[in-house]
């Protein structure tokens, strides 16, 4: 029997998008024919991701999976919206998910997991999902939070099934409490980022470069008044701190009452649990937000598909 080497491996992975496990297998059951292997593997229905790689996948789902002090997200992405209702799909998207609590946050290390009960990486599971499918997927991103003592909750906006859906939070709180009081705060307060979209922690961890692009728009704006520079100075800080409300979680308005800010929420909900709760951090994903769409032709996909 010809030896089976990683360069042919490698060579048919590069030619037919299929998986490692399954290039090995074509090319042993072709005796290292790579023409043949191929053909196997096409035979099979395993080679049509290379085809489909090309294509824009901005739909899918967002999946969140939260265990006590640590949680994770997910966003895998498909072509159509039609494949998030699929249930191999959503099955592979919270596989994942639950794979990234345990995980470090790194996509690259995720993709090289073991797939639960397959022989192959998560890579290569998706790879086989393209196959079975017939759309080009992609796992897109993931993230996760932990804290030493105190809980990552967790929430999903237009949730399709449990943990999935268009828009996933996480919410790391750090604190010695524990109960009712302070799940309940986490639920509210990922569903208020979920709502309110911060894009900061706290005020100090806005990024200088980016309070610096602020504070120059702001300049301008402000010099457009014809005031001094004086007043200038002071009409910039007065709407930073308007920049704050709207893009710092801790300072933002709580969507839950309408009028307390968020910080504040915090500090009362430590009171009464007698404990201080910190929030460490949080996670909002949004399925395909920064992906680049082409321009649809609804008239010209149509005609495709009928002349097909």
């Amino acid at each position: 029997m010809a030896e089976i080497t990683a360069v042919l491996v490698k060579e048919l992975r590069e030619r037919t998008g299929a998986g490692m496990m399954d290039c090995k297998r074509a090319l042993g059951e072709s005796e290292g024919d790579i023409e043949a292997a191929v053909d196997w593997l096409r035979k099979k229905g395993l080679a049509a991701a290379a085809k489909k790689a090309g294509r824009v996948a901005a739909d899918g789902l967002v999946g969140i999976a939260a265990r006590g002090a640590s949680g994770a997200a997910v966003e895998v992405n498909s072509e159509t919206d039609f494949v998030a209702r699929n249930e191999l799909f959503q099955a592979f998207v919270r596989t994942v998910a639950a794979l990234a609590v345990a995980g470090n946050g790194d996509i690259e290390t995720l993709k090289q997991e073991s797939y639960p009960g397959t022989g192959r990486t998560v890579a290569d599971e998706l790879t086989e999902l393209v196959g079975r499918i017939g759309e080009n997927l992609v796992l897109r991103r993931a993230a996760r939070l932990t804290v030493g003592k105190g809980l990552v909750a967790s929430y999903v906006h237009n949730s399709l099934a449990p943990g999935l859906g268009k828009i996933g939070v996480l919410v790391a709180l750090e604190s010695e409490a524990s109960g009712e009081a302070v799940e309940t705060l986490g639920r509210q307060l990922a569903m208020h980022v979920a709502a309110a979209n911060p894009q900061y922690l706290e005020v100090a961890s806005v990024p200088a470069t980016a309070l610096d692009r602020e504070r120059a728009v702001l300049r301008v704006q402000a010099q457009g008044s014809g005031k001094t520079e004086a007043i200038v100075e002071r009409m910039v800080e007065g709407r930073l701190r308007k920049f704050y409300e709207e893009t710092v979680l801790l300072e933002q308005i709580f969507v839950i009452d309408g009028e307390s800010r968020v910080s504040k929420v915090v500090e009362a909900a430590g009171k009464a649990a007698r404990k201080a709760i910190r929030v460490a951090g949080f996670v909002r994903f949004a399925l395909g937000e920064g992906v680049e769409r082409p321009p649809s032709d609804f008239a010209a996909e149509v005609g495709a598909q009928l002349k097909s």
